[in-house]
């Protein structure tokens, strides 16, 4: 291959990163400094992350990845012990592929622009959830039978070695990128509190569909062991006892679930309280105080 193709080709990927840093919003440059009270804040991942079920949707022409706001990072920011350099997370996001921008090309492009680098001091990530089909199970769930509803559990869980590993690796490579970060794992709340008389899903349904999330739950926390064993400075952060007394069909919900609509974007994802529940787990047991010092 003669060096001009390889200088096309190099040129035409250098390009192609920056147009995906426009979409995310992130400067072409290192970013600066935070004060030396707060740390320097990258956020990436999947819908939780991107905030939706917080707010309105912001969905610029022209890109797949689209936020909501105030979602969780944006609470955390607001805390002031954290200065946000970007939240790069899509709606939609799987870990690898997709229309979306996947969790790689997230980190890609943070890494193209410098933005996750030595000063790096927190990233927090929620990812897994659309790889390992928790959409499909919901789907096949809803009012299609146990049976039904049991086989689309059985088929997550099979897909959930190969989810441990593509998060395994995402987190090896945030922390080769950004070696002095703390990279704050989150998992997924339990939707349900099974009981009868929801339209959509049976409580033998709610039952099995909260086991699929357990699952998914463990996997990530394997994910992170591993990240651990391989010298990243990973924590796993489960919210599930947080969340408790709070699902979508509690008298005091922190999951957003529109019954009238259950195609909406917003269905099975922190409202505004949920996504403050996830903020107050970050300061509380991530304690990023402590970690500026």
């Amino acid at each position: 291959m003669s060096d001009r193709i390889l200088r096309r080709r190099r040129a035409a990927f250098a390009a192609g990163l920056a147009t995906l840093a426009l979409a995310l919003g992130t400067a072409a440059g290192p970013a600066g400094a935070a004060p030396a009270s707060q740390l320097n804040y990258v956020a990436v991942g999947d819908s939780y992350t991107a905030g939706t079920g917080a707010g309105a949707a912001d969905k610029p022409a022209g890109t797949t990845c689209w936020q909501s706001t105030p979602g969780y990072v944006g609470d955390v920011d607001k805390t002031g012990r954290v200065s946000l350099v970007v939240n790069a997370a899509c709606h939609g996001a799987l870990l690898t592929g997709g229309t979306e921008m996947s969790v790689q090309t997230q980190i890609q492009t943070l890494a193209y622009t410098q933005a996750l680098n030595a000063s790096t001091k927190l990233v927090t990530i929620t990812a897994g959830a659309n790889d390992a089909g928790v959409s499909p199970v919901l789907f096949a769930c809803a009012s299609n039978g146990v049976e039904v509803c049991a086989n689309a559990v059985a088929a997550s869980e099979g897909a959930l070695g190969r989810v441990g590993a593509g998060l395994a690796s995402a987190y090896a490579t945030i922390h080769a990128l950004a070696p002095n970060a703390k990279i704050a794992v989150l998992g997924y709340p339990m939707l349900f509190e099974p009981a009868d008389g929801n339209p959509y899903f049976s409580a033998d349904e709610q039952v099995l569909i909260n086991l699929a999330t357990e699952r998914l739950n463990s996997a990530i926390a394997g994910a992170v062991v591993s990240a651990k064993d391989d010298g990243a400075d990973a924590q796993f952060v489960d919210v599930t006892t947080r969340f408790s007394g709070h699902a979508v069909n509690s008298d005091d919900p922190w999951i957003a679930y529109n019954s009238g609509n259950p195609l909406a974007d917003s269905n099975f994802h922190p409202n505004s309280t949920g996504h403050r529940a996830y903020a107050t787990a970050i300061m509380t047991e991530v304690k990023p105080a402590k970690l500026a010092k």
